[in-house]
């Protein structure tokens, strides 16, 4: 009697294209905002607050985003309001639910210019992510392109530009956040931080599903 063998099912990987940003503020509150142009949510975008008091606050326009993003990062409050991004002119304004954030972005240096020039097929692998991770240690302690994230997943980044950010003015629930500060201490939201030095980041996020987890859904 023959005996045929299962082959294994490799597991669901979702990809999300868009721009991180990272911003530390004289208040001690650390700021991560994630504009996705594309996703397997569609476009939308998510603020990370990493507060002075400890707190770690998502902050995410839907239950179904919510839900995504909380089952693969640490946050000790998730709340489902609006968030609005809008660019112009190198001004990013973005509100969400009580925070209201706005940042200028300046040219990029050397660092960017040679990430523009890698190829965007090839930024996008999680292979060259992976490949990436010491180089990006050592030049930005504290970040790292591919982990284990939440709910058994794994996580690959690929940079493909990098763009500092100047001035920053954010208010919280009516509470001015202060002037732009390095990003310290280090978010503490996942595997790896942000950049130290503020900064936008376009990049190709890629999450690979534990395959009996699910994608964490609200």
């Amino acid at each position: 009697m023959s005996r045929r063998r299962g082959r294994a099912t490799r597991p669901a990987r979702l990809r999300f294209d868009g721009w991180i940003a990272g911003m530390g503020t004289s208040s001690g509150t650390r700021v991560v905002l994630g504009h996705w142009e594309r996703s397997p949510f569609g476009p939308f975008s998510d603020v990370m607050l990493d507060r002075v008091n400890g707190e770690r606050l998502l902050l995410a326009p839907t239950p179904e985003t919510a839900g995504f993003i909380a089952g693969t990062y640490h946050f000790d409050a998730v709340r489902v309001v609006p968030v609005r991004v809008s660019v112009a002119a190198g001004i990013w304004t973005i509100t969400a639910g009580a925070l209201d954030l706005r940042f200028t972005v300046g040219r990029r240096g050397p660092l960017g210019l040679v990430l523009r020039a890698v190829p965007g097929a090839l930024a996008r692998s999680p292979a060259w992510s992976a490949l990436m991770d010491v180089p990006a240690r050592l030049l930005l302690p504290g970040v790292r392109t591919r982990g284990s994230a939440g709910a058994g997943r794994r996580e690959w980044y690929g940079a493909r530009d990098l763009r500092p950010i100047g001035a920053v003015s954010a208010v919280f629930e009516g509470e001015d956040l202060g002037v732009t500060a390095p990003v310290e201490p280090a978010v503490r939201f996942g595997f790896g931080s942000v950049p130290r030095k503020p900064g936008v980041t376009r990049v190709t996020t890629t999450v690979e599903l534990d395959p009996a987890g699910g994608t964490g859904r609200m």
